[in-house]
């Protein structure tokens, strides 16, 4: 039995070296137990020891975006970044493997092998990638760092903060400052005071949708939502202080100070802002309650439902939410009525929320399993989707008007319940 300083640096020596076969193992249980280099293949656990931080870089021959970004984050890694510890694997999304091969030439890293199409689909899931080009930054145990990767090297090219570990919301929100109509100073703690929630308005004067729906929220938050604890910062991506000037000149709210334009769009990457108009619902301490902020508040522009919670189970007819980015359970239901939909709702409930339950239990923040919606009424975008999927239409709704039979005449027209082009009768509304 050995005992006293040499002891413990032993057991110390030990305790390095088991940790350095877990995270080892754990890289290679994410990435396979080879990647494939210049010169051939490489065991993953040997080229990734001591790395400070790992670029999953997702992109593609094919992509123009992509040639133009990895002649850059190339000219970084060779000059900075490797030597700092970084190592990049690229991701493939390219249709061929001659492709893959020829991109591959220009890269001065490591590859996931492009035989292993199960895997690349598997780690573009895991990190919700929903385009290219992206880059995805992990630790030396495959833990998620961050998954704004390329905006992070971007604007620190030289590695200065590598491994690029974002700072919590709420330390970003510490020094921000805050302006009011009259022009007054405060920090975030003062403007959240006594509010029981704070919706960060991501917006700008340039943008046609952005100058329709601030009228809105302007109306509702003067009439009902300020007086129930709600206060809305504008958070602007103005391209110049007099348009953002002449725009905040429009809002009964708060405003991030112009001046800090890298918080500003530092917060849209912190909170995975693609685009404006955006509306961020936070708590009093800075904690995200609904990212989708805009459509929780067009649906209840009272504010009766303050804070919003996202529901487990959501309303089609109140926006696409993430339809796009996760697996979505949709029940179209147009056809049954409000009670038949509650209890259909009821029945979904269990299920949707012990799939939100995991999503939180997450270690590296996943995105959604899957979500869970209900198509209500008929039309709209509901429609789209009944069509995109193969799904019957439906049959046509009692009409409000009197329907007066017309001649057929012409040619170019048919019913809009079965489809048929050789209807027999022809009934138009008499408005």
């Amino acid at each position: 039995q050995v005992e006293g300083p040499f002891a413990t640096r032993s057991a110390s020596k030990s305790q390095r070296v088991c940790k350095q076969i877990a995270m080892a193992a754990a890289l290679a249980e994410l990435l396979g137990e080879t990647l494939q280099s210049a010169g051939g293949q490489v065991a993953t656990s040997e080229a990734l020891v001591g790395k400070k931080a790992i670029a999953l870089y997702f992109s593609a021959h094919w992509c123009p975006p992509c040639r133009g970004f990895t002649p850059q984050l190339a000219g970084w890694y060779e000059k900075d970044l490797k030597q700092k510890g970084l190592e990049v694997i690229f991701v493939s999304s390219d249709r061929s493997d001659t492709d893959f091969e020829e991109y591959f030439k220009e890269m001065p890293w490591l590859a996931l092998p492009f035989a292993d199409r199960e895997r690349k689909d598997a780690l573009s899931k895991k990190f919700g990638v929903r385009g290219i080009p992206s880059l995805v930054i992990l630790d030396d145990a495959g833990k998620t760092i961050t998954k704004e990767g390329r905006a992070a090297i971007s604007e620190d090219p030289t590695g200065e903060d590598l491994p690029w570990k974002p700072k919590k919301l709420s330390e970003l929100l510490e020094g921000a400052k805050i302006v009011d109509k009259g022009g007054r100073e405060m920090g975030i703690r003062d403007a959240v005071n006594d509010k029981s929630a704070v919706a960060l308005y991501f917006s700008a004067n340039w943008c046609p949708p952005c100058r329709g729906f601030t009228p809105q929220l302007a109306a509702w938050y003067s009439s009902d939502l300020q007086a129930k604890g709600l206060e809305v910062i504008f958070v602007s991506w103005d391209r110049e202080e007099e348009s953002f000037k002449e725009y905040y000149a429009e809002m009964p709210w708060l405003a991030l100070d112009y001046s800090d334009r890298k918080l500003s769009k530092t917060l849209g990457s912190a909170l995975g802002v693609d685009g404006i108009p955006a509306l961020v619902i936070l708590d009093s301490e800075l904690k995200v309650i609904n990212a989708e902020g805009r459509e929780a508040v067009t649906a209840d522009p009272k504010g009766v439902e303050i804070p919003w919670h996202p529901k487990p189970v959501k309303d089609l007819a109140q926006g696409p939410g993430a339809i796009n980015e996760i697996k979505m359970v949709v029940v179209f239901c147009e056809t049954q009525d409000a009670v038949q939909q509650r209890s259909i709702e009821e029945a979904l409930r269990p299920s949707a929320e012990k799939f939100l339950e995991k999503q939180k239990a997450s270690e590296d923040d996943e995105p959604l399993e899957f979500g869970f919606m209900m198509c209500k009424a008929s039309g709209g975008l509901g429609g789209k989707i009944r069509s995109m999927s193969g799904l019957p239409g439906l049959p046509p709704q009692p009409h409000e008007h009197a329907l007066e039979k017309k001649e057929p005449g012409g040619s170019g027209w048919g019913c809009d319940g079965c489809g048929s082009g050789n209807a027999a009768e022809r009934w138009r509304c008499s408005k």
